[in-house]
C-alpha cells in the first residue's frame, strides 16, 4: 500500500478519496486553485499545494503542475477523481514517465475507450451489442447530416470525446440537425478540446443502466452489479439507484458478462463503468446496447458501495498498489436497495439554470459515512462557502440505503426534507417532487421521466401562503421577543388595556402582494388574516423547530431569514415569502424595460441577432456558457434589437445587460 498519494481533484470527490485513504493510513496531498484556497478538500488532506488560477485550464487541468506537486511532497501515486484529468491518457502516461502510479486504468485503455466512435468499433469486435449509428472519422457537416438521414430520426448527436451530457443533443427532425450539430461541436471543443461527434439512433423510452466493473494486474475482472441512471435532465443524471428495478437474475448476468468482456477487450485495470442503453420492449423484456465506458470512478459509485458493503476507493488503492481484487465474482452479493440524489445549485423551474452564491445556510440530515441502512452525504462544501461559476454545479450527493426500494424511497424523501440550503437556488425540492412522482415511485423509469412528469415536478407549491405567512409572523414575533428589554414599555406584543391592536404585514408570495393583519386580542390570543384566510395563530419554539398552528394546519417548520426573504422549510416541502418593509422601498423605481440581462456569470458564446433585427417572444437571441454548459437566452417579448452591448468571447457578470430591446 502507498504511504502518500496526491488527489488531483477538488470538491466532493477529493474529500471522498481522502476519507478512504485516511482510514487505510495513507497520507494525502490536496491541490487547489485560487478559488479553492479555503475549500473543504484542502482541509481534508494532510498537505496542500497551490497550482494556479480559478479556471480549470489554469489549475486542475495543468498536469505538469500536479506532477511537480506530487514530486515536491513525496507522493507515490496520483488519484484523479472524476472529471478534469481522470480520463486523459496523456496525463496517465506523464504520471508513469515521472515515476508516479496513476490510480486508474492504463493509458491505452483510456485511449481505447475515450473516443466513443473508436470504442464502438472495438466493442463490435468483442461481441458487445451496439445501437445502430455512425461512428466514423469523417466529420464533414453535410456528410453527418446525410448519415443522420440514413439512420432515421430521431437521432442523438454525441461528442466523441465527451461525457456528462456535454456536447450532446437529441434531434427530432432533419431541419433542426445543422443548428444542433454546431452547438454540439462548440460545447465539445470547449469541454474536451475535440469537436468530433458520432450519431446514433435515438432509442425510444430508453433506460440508462450501467455496470460497475473492476480489474486488477493479475488478470482478474469482476462486475459489481448494475445502477439505473435513467432519471436525467440535459442528459445529466439526477437520481441513481442500485439494483435496477425489474432486473432479472439472468439479465443481470448477461449484462455483467458483456461489461466484463468490454473491460477485458482493453486489458482494463481499476474501477470502470460500462454504460448501456436498455430498450424496453412491449412484452416487458429488455434489450441492451453498449453506449460508452467511463474509465474512472463514477459520481454515483456510492450506491454500489451501499448494496455491496464495499469501499470502491479502497479497492482502487489496493489494485493500483499491485494487490489482487479482494473478492471474486461468486463472492459478491447484493443487499437491499440504495438511491443517490445529486443536490445541485440550479433552478429547475427556469430550465435548470445554474446558480451561484454563498451557502448562507447549509444543514444536512444526520448521516453515517459507510453503514448500510442509513443516510450518507458526500460533499465538498461547508456552510458559508461560495458556489462559483468556475466548476460543476453539484453541491452534494445524498445517498440512502434500505432493505427494500420502498424503504429507501421513504428514507430519501425524509433526508431531503432535512436538507436546508439558503443563499442560492437548488434542486432539493425538485428532487422531492421526482421521488414522490407516480413514475419514479412506481419504478416506471426511462430517460424521458422528467418531461413526462413535468406537471407534478415544476412550479409546485406544497407549503402554501397560509402556513408560509404564519411561519414568517411566528418567527418575527419570536425574534422580537428575544431582543426586547424586560421593562413593560419595550414590549412589542400589542397589549392594550382596551380594544384590539392590529399589526399590518406586507407579504409577497410567488410574485404577488399579499397583505396580512395580525390582531392582538385582549385575552392574549393572536388572530391572523392573510390571503383570504383567517384564524387563531399559535406557535411554540421546540428542539425540532417552530411548531406552528394556523387555519387548520399544524407543522414543525424551520425559518431562515435572508434580508426580507423568509425561507420556510416544512416536512412536506419548502417555500419563500417576502416580508416587505414598504418604507425601505419607498421611491424605488421599477426595473428599466427593454433590458436583457445575463441570468448567471459566464461567457458570451454567440449572438443570433444584430442591431435592427425584429424578434419574437421566445426567439433565441444569444448563447452563454457557464458551469461547462451552454445556455440559450431567449427574447422575453416581441421587439426590435436596439444594441448589442458585448461581443462573443466576453466574460459577463450575473445581471449584466447583454443587449437592448425596444
Amino acid at each position: 500500500m502507498f504511504d502518500k498519494i496526491l488527489i488531483a481533484n477538488r470538491g466532493e470527490i477529493a474529500c471522498r478519496v481522502a476519507a478512504s485513504a485516511r482510514r487505510l493510513g495513507v497520507k494525502t496531498v490536496a491541490v487547489y486553485s485560487d478559488a479553492d484556497a479555503r475549500a473543504k478538500h484542502v482541509e481534508a488532506c494532510d498537505e496542500a499545494v497551490h497550482i494556479g488560477g480559478s479556471a480549470p485550464k489554469d489549475s486542475y487541468l495543468r498536469w505538469e503542475k500536479i506532477i511537480e506537486a506530487a514530486h515536491t511532497t513525496g507522493a507515490q501515486a496520483i488519484h484523479p477523481g472524476y472529471g478534469f484529468l481522470s480520463e486523459n491518457e496523456d496525463f496517465a502516461n506523464a504520471c508513469q514517465a515521472a515515476g508516479l502510479v496513476f490510480i486508474g486504468p492504463p493509458a491505452s485503455a483510456i485511449q481505447a475507450m475515450g473516443l466513443k466512435a473508436e470504442s464502438k468499433q472495438l466493442m463490435e469486435k468483442a461481441g458487445v451489442p451496439l445501437v445502430p449509428g455512425y461512428h466514423g472519422a469523417g466529420q464533414d457537416p453535410a456528410m453527418l447530416k446525410k448519415e443522420a438521414d440514413r439512420i432515421g430520426y430521431p437521432v442523438l448527436i454525441k461528442a466523441s470525446a465527451g461525457g456528462g451530457g456535454k456536447g450532446m443533443r437529441a434531434v427530432d427532425k432533419a431541419e433542426d440537425f445543422d443548428a444542433a450539430l454546431a452547438s454540439c461541436k462548440r460545447e465539445a471543443i470547449n469541454s474536451f478540446g475535440d469537436d468530433a461527434v458520432l450519431i446514433e439512433k435515438y432509442v425510444q423510452r430508453p433506460r440508462h443502466i450501467e455496470i460497475q466493473v473492476f480489474g486488477d494486474t493479475h488478470g482478474n475482472c469482476v462486475y459489481l452489479f448494475e445502477r439505473d441512471c435513467s432519471v436525467q435532465r440535459r442528459h445529466q443524471k439526477v437520481l441513481e439507484e442500485a439494483p435496477a428495478p425489474g432486473m432479472t437474475t439472468a439479465m443481470r448476468q448477461q449484462m455483467g458478462e458483456a461489461a466484463v468482456a468490454a473491460a477485458r477487450a482493453v486489458n482494463y485495470v481499476g474501477a470502470g463503468t460500462v454504460e448501456f442503453i436498455v430498450e424496453q420492449r412491449p412484452d416487458g423484456t429488455m434489450n441492451f446496447f453498449f453506449m460508452e465506458m467511463n474509465t474512472r470512478l463514477q459520481v454515483e459509485h456510492p450506491v454500489t458501495e451501499a448494496i455491496t458493503g464495499l469501499d470502491l476507493v479502497e479497492w482502487q488503492l489496493r489494485v493500483a498498489s499491485g494487490e489482487p481484487l479482494p473478492l471474486k465474482q461468486d463472492e459478491l452479493r447484493i443487499t437491499g436497495h440504495a438511491i443517490e440524489a445529486r443536490i445541485c445549485a440550479e433552478n429547475p423551474d427556469n430550465n435548470f439554470l445554474p446558480a451561484t452564491g454563498t451557502l448562507a445556510v447549509y444543514r444536512k440530515p444526520a448521516c453515517t459515512a459507510f453503514e448500510r441502512g442509513t443516510v450518507r452525504v458526500d460533499d465538498g462544501v461547508r456552510e458559508g462557502d461560495a458556489i462559483s461559476p468556475f466548476y460543476d454545479s453539484m453541491i452534494a450527493k445524498l445517498i440512502v440505503h434500505g432493505d427494500t426500494r420502498e424503504q429507501a424511497l421513504a428514507r430519501l424523501d425524509a433526508a431531503l426534507a432535512q436538507t436546508h440550503i439558503v443563499g442560492l437556488a437548488t434542486n432539493v425540492q425538485f428532487l422531492r417532487h421526482v421521488v414522490r412522482s407516480p413514475s419514479f415511485a412506481g419504478a416506471n423509469l426511462d430517460t424521458a421521466l422528467i418531461p413526462r412528469e413535468q406537471a407534478v415536478l415544476f412550479h409546485q407549491e406544497p407549503v402554501g401562503l397560509p402556513l408560509a405567512a404564519a411561519a414568517a409572523v411566528a418567527q418575527a414575533l419570536l425574534d422580537e421577543k428575544a431582543t426586547e428589554a424586560a421593562d413593560p414599555f419595550s414590549r412589542r406584543d400589542g397589549w392594550r388595556s382596551h380594544g384590539v391592536t392590529v399589526r399590518r404585514f406586507a407579504f409577497e408570495f410567488r410574485g404577488e402582494p399579499q397583505p396580512g393583519e395580525l390582531s392582538y386580542l385582549h385575552d392574549g390570543a393572536l388572530h391572523l388574516s392573510v390571503g383570504g384566510v383567517s384564524g387563531t395563530l399559535q406557535f411554540a419554539a421546540t428542539a425540532q423547530g417552530l411548531d406552528v398552528q394556523f387555519a387548520g394546519q399544524r407543522a414543525t417548520v424551520r425559518v431562515y431569514a435572508q434580508g426580507e426573504t423568509d425561507h420556510v422549510f416544512a416536512p412536506h416541502g419548502a417555500t419563500q415569502i417576502l416580508n416587505v418593509d414598504l418604507l425601505a422601498h419607498a421611491g424605488e423605481a421599477h426595473a428599466e424595460a427593454g433590458r436583457l440581462t445575463a441570468p448567471m456569470p459566464g461567457k458570451v458564446v454567440s449572438f443570433a441577432v444584430k442591431a435592427g433585427d425584429k424578434v419574437a417572444k421566445g426567439q433565441a437571441l444569444a448563447v452563454m456558457e457557464a458551469m461547462k454548459m451552454e445556455h440559450t437566452i431567449a427574447a422575453p417579448a416581441d421587439g426590435t434589437v436596439a444594441e448589442l452591448l458585448y461581443a462573443p468571447g466576453d466574460q459577463v457578470a450575473e445581471g449584466a445587460e447583454l443587449l437592448k430591446l425596444t
